[in-house]
């Protein structure tokens, strides 16, 4: 259709950004990927010797291995009922580090 009548992404199918309320099993798995990753380059870096503060706040931090499933896949959120929320709710948490939540939540 042309015109006045012309279907747009909200018109044709109500929300324009639709974002599943669960992770899928995949997606699960990129996220322990993502953990993986980022726990081997600190490892790295670790071992080569380099000190800075990022590094020291890294190495506190838990392994992907140490991660109950529950931090590793939701994160506080005090809006969200029950104090939680999925990590890929979160914006840009992709480059965030989730790894440590406030209050042992």
């Amino acid at each position: 259709m042309f015109g006045i009548f012309k279907p747009s992404p909200v018109a044709m199918g109500g929300l324009l950004w639709k974002n599943p309320w669960r992770l899928s099993t995949p997606r699960k798995s990129r996220v322990r990927q993502r953990l993986r990753d980022v726990d081997d380059v600190v490892a790295t870096i670790a071992a080569s010797g380099v000190e800075c503060k990022p590094l020291t706040r890294a190495l506190y931090m838990p392994t992907e291995a140490e991660m109950p499933p529950k931090d590793k896949y939701t994160t506080f959120s005090k809006t969200s009922r029950g104090f939680r929320k999925s990590v890929h709710k979160v914006p840009k948490w992709t480059r965030l580090s989730l790894r440590t939540n406030p209050a042992g939540f």
